[in-house]
């Protein structure tokens, strides 16, 4: 019965783990759900794209070297920097 109690646990805490993070993307059939914002600022060195998503938060998503989408909010003052950077980046 312990060992039962103890998986139970332990099956509840990883499907927490892997539905906690809300500032990563949702992608389901293409289209993109912002539901929070990332605080941090992502190094431009790791950013391979960018998209705009107006679902659910009028958003800009970063597209990761490592194939996370991270959900952004346009007004933060260091977004745009790294959206000119991608932009010459993809024209070259």
């Amino acid at each position: 019965m312990r060992s039962l109690m103890f998986l139970l646990v332990l099956v509840i805490f990883c499907s927490l783990q892997m539905t906690s993070n809300a500032t990563i993307a949702t992608d389901a059939a293409n289209s993109v759900c912002c539901l929070e914002f990332s605080d941090v600022k992502i190094p431009v060195r790791q950013v391979k794209s960018y998209s705009w998503t107006s679902k659910c938060k009028h958003a800009i998503v970063f597209h990761t070297i490592k194939g996370k989408d991270i959900c952004v909010d346009p007004e933060t003052p260091w977004v745009s920097g790294h959206v000119a950077i991608v932009d010459k980046r993809t024209r070259v």
